[in-house]
Order: C-alpha cells, then sequence, then structure tokens
C-alpha cells in the first residue's frame, strides 16, 4: 500500500471540488480530457540544486530544459485556448539565465503575455515622495559575496497560445495615488488603476521550516491568488498545478471558491497539503483519502 497512488478531494462552500493526485503530472494530466482547464498556476523546480525530498533537482541542464518543454506543451494541450499559464521560475546568483532558459524553450510553442516580477523584499528611501518614511518590507535569503546583490525578487512569465486573452485587471487594481488622475482614464471612474507587472507578496513569518513550511522552494499563496484573479473568475473556473508542492495554489482556489487539479510525486508534501487544506482553509475531505490503508 505505501507505493499506492493517494487521491485526496476536498469540497467547497462554492460546491467546487479540489482535487489532489500524488502522481506524477503527465500520467495526471493524461486523466483529463483536452481543452479542460482555464487557469495553470506553478513553480515547477528550478534546476538550481535545491534540496527537495524525492526529486533530484541536479540533472543536466538539457535534459531539465527538455523535460520541462515536455511538460508545457501537455500542459498546453490540456488547457483552454483562452486559458493562461502563469510558471514562476527563480535564479541562483551563479545562474542568473535560469529563468530566461526556460521562456526560450516555450518560445515556439506560446505567446509570452506577460512577464511579472514577484517582489520578495523592498526598501523605499525616506525621500522619495517627500515624507520622510522609509519603508523596509519583506523577507529575502541574504548572499554572503563580494560579486552577487541579494535577491529580492522571481520572475512569473505569463504565457497564453494567442497572446491577446482579456485579463480582469481591475480584480487586482490599486488606489491612484492622486486621486485627480483617475479621470483622466477611460477606466479611472471607480478609482482604482491596473497594478502593473510588479507585485510585492512576502513570505509568511514562520518559526521553524520543518513544521511551517517543510518545503524548500514555495511561493505564497497570494501569488496564486493574483495570478487566478487576473485571468479572470468565473462560476466554471477550473485551476490546474502540475507540480503543487505543500499546495499554495490548492489554498488560494480554497480562498476564492473555485475547482482545483494538482499533482504532486512527494508523498510527503502531497500529505502536508492535505493536511493544511483541512487545516487552514477549513476544507471537508470528501470520504477519506484513497489509497490510504487507513481511510475507510
Amino acid at each position: 500500500m505505501g507505493d499506492e497512488q493517494k487521491v485526496a478531494r476536498f469540497s467547497l462552500e462554492t460546491g467546487k471540488v479540489i482535487e489532489l493526485q500524488n502522481i506524477d503530472c503527465f500520467i495526471g494530466m493524461d486523466n483529463f480530457p483536452d481543452k479542460h482547464f482555464d487557469v495553470v498556476v506553478t513553480s515547477p523546480p528550478y534546476n538550481l540544486g535545491v534540496s527537495y525530498d524525492s526529486y533530484d533537482d541536479t540533472i543536466p541542464r538539457e535534459e531539465y530544459l527538455k523535460w520541462l518543454k515536455e511538460v508545457a506543451l501537455k500542459i498546453k494541450q490540456k488547457m483552454k485556448d483562452e486559458g493562461s499559464l502563469f510558471l514562476n521560475i527563480g535564479s541562483s546568483p551563479t545562474n542568473p539565465w535560469g529563468p530566461f532558459d526556460v521562456a526560450v524553450q516555450l518560445k515556439d510553442h506560446f505567446k509570452l503575455q506577460n512577464v511579472l516580477h514577484w517582489i520578495k523584499s523592498i526598501y523605499i528611501e525616506s525621500d522619495s515622495y517627500g515624507d520622510n518614511i522609509a519603508i523596509n518590507v519583506g523577507h529575502y535569503k541574504p548572499i554572503n559575496s563580494d560579486r552577487f546583490l541579494n535577491q529580492n525578487h522571481e520572475h512569473i512569465f505569463h504565457f497564453t497560445k494567442s497572446g491577446d486573452v482579456q485579463l480582469d485587471r481591475l480584480a487586482l487594481g490599486v488606489p491612484y495615488k492622486d486621486n485627480g488622475n483617475s479621470h483622466r482614464w477611460k477606466n479611472g471612474s471607480n478609482g482604482k488603476r491596473c497594478r502593473g507587472d510588479c507585485w510585492y507578496v512576502p513570505y509568511k513569518t514562520i518559526c521553524s521550516r520543518d513544521k511551517d513550511r517543510p518545503h524548500p522552494a514555495t511561493f505564497p499563496v497570494g501569488i496564486a491568488e493574483n495570478c487566478i484573479m487576473l485571468h479572470g473568475l468565473k462560476d466554471d473556473t477550473t485551476v490546474l498545478d502540475p507540480f503543487m508542492g505543500i499546495g499554495s495554489t490548492s489554498l488560494a482556489c480554497a480562498k476564492l471558491g473555485v475547482s482545483c487539479v494538482g499533482f504532486e510525486i512527494d508523498r510527503g508534501y502531497f500529505e502536508t497539503n492535505v493536511q493544511l487544506l483541512e487545516s487552514e482553509a477549513n476544507c471537508k475531505l470528501l470520504g477519506g483519502v484513497e489509497g490510504d490503508s487507513n481511510s475507510s
């Protein structure tokens, strides 16, 4: 029973279902019809030597890029023609080309409609707006080097099939700094403007990685939530995350009340995702975890 595939399904108050599968994403995606998913939000392994529990993140670079391209082509097959793929890829000081290498692999198969910047930490000088208040917020991993800067952001590539997918830009709208500017723009009557392509979304503060965030490369729930809202919410929106990890995308879907399917090959991460949906999102597990010897 230890190697048996596990499946967990959760019901939401909206009547939608979150389905998690402890399975390779290629196998999992083939269990769904083509053009099924509206939004794909995911953060695959970066190939930077990250210490995952099961996955080897040190495979040869060309092998990694070929594999990730095959994953992207399968996603394209399963994504609706008007769908969106939000792909988060990080880099390292010694491999700054990593995200761009991945983007180039997809160039012949997707349109790169937007490039978003996930800002993890930022400092704004006190005299920037004449208010004498400095802003120093967020979290980052310090780099002890005389050559490299601390890395305070990551890329999120927004791929679509056509390049002309309409977005709900004001779903993430922010107030105008000067309300007088709102009258200058066609869509400014509600006092909000497009947030733009830089998103400050900090990590949730934790005390222990092993206990609070037992995964070495997660992205905040807020990132997934922003991506889904930007694409646009409909009653039948269905979200996919082929590399679910411990469940940022599933937790975002639970918060937004939309359907979600996630695949994760690591048993421990899958089980943590199940626990987080029950404890943090108050989702109702339907019939126990399939493949679990303790399930009825």
